[in-house]
């Protein structure tokens, strides 16, 4: 299996100059953990993640240095630290120059990559733009498993994950965090929806993709206010 069997291709991005208030009510709104940030031709040049809002002076975080550790500090890290936990912008907190990979990277190495630098997601870039993402979740754990059970796909199964992928991007009602994996004409379908009519709808379009035998649907419903995850049907199922 390879990055672009598994990524999310419709990536939730900020500027530079995104404040950090509202990058924060990106990822609460969209249950998610961290935001690639692209400059204004497109190019990704950071990354801005849950660990960055960590350290803030608004909930009293901040690094507290006893006196004598202030002296060893360099005068440069003490000003990295001062904007980085008062810094008003998205430029001010992310990590800079993020580690990426491929759409061919193959996930052995995602994984190993994930687990030796530590990072929770890993920026698809195509000729240095950003085409998805792979993030470090149950999902991937899943995908890992299933991937030593299940053939690697054929260019008919990348077919159709193409197809149904367009299918979604017409829609305003597709999954947050849209997984698509196909094998052998069955499609596995990962996200998450606030409105279980989406689920349906989601199969749905799914059953009427030419070349689909089956669909699995691993699609998790999210209550809004309180952020509560319900598996799919077929999941509870599978678990009782």
């Amino acid at each position: 299996m390879r990055a672009h069997q598994i990524m999310t291709h419709q990536v939730i991005t900020v500027s530079p100059e995104t404040s950090t208030l509202d990058a924060a009510n990106i990822m609460l709104r969209h249950h998610i953990s961290g935001l690639p940030v692209l400059d204004s031709s497109g190019a990704l040049i950071g990354i801005v993640s849950e660990g960055d809002f960590l350290r803030r002076t608004e909930i009293g975080t901040q690094r507290k240095r006893a006196g004598w550790l202030r002296f060893f500090t360099s005068p440069g890290r003490l000003a990295d630290d001062f904007v980085s936990e008062r810094g008003r912008s998205v430029a001010d907190v992310m990590t800079t120059e993020p580690i990426t990979a491929s759409e061919e990277t193959e996930l052995g190495e995602l994984v190993s990559l994930m687990e030796r630098k530590g990072i929770k997601r890993l920026p698809v870039l195509r000729q240095g733009k950003l085409v998805g993402i792979v993030t470090r979740s149950n999902l991937l754990q899943a995908v890992a498993s299933m991937a030593k059970e299940i053939p690697d796909p054929t260019a008919d199964d990348d077919h159709i994950r193409a197809r149904l992928l367009r299918t979604y991007d017409a829609t305003d009602w597709q999954p947050i965090g849209l997984q698509v994996i196909v094998r052998n004409g069955v499609v596995y379908l990962h996200g998450l929806i606030g409105d279980d009519r989406a689920r349906r709808a989601a199969v749905v379009a799914a059953e009427n993709t030419d070349g689909v035998k089956a669909v699995h649907d691993h699609i998790c419903l999210v209550d809004s206010w309180s952020g509560y995850y319900v598996q799919s049907p077929e999941d509870i199922k599978a678990a009782g």
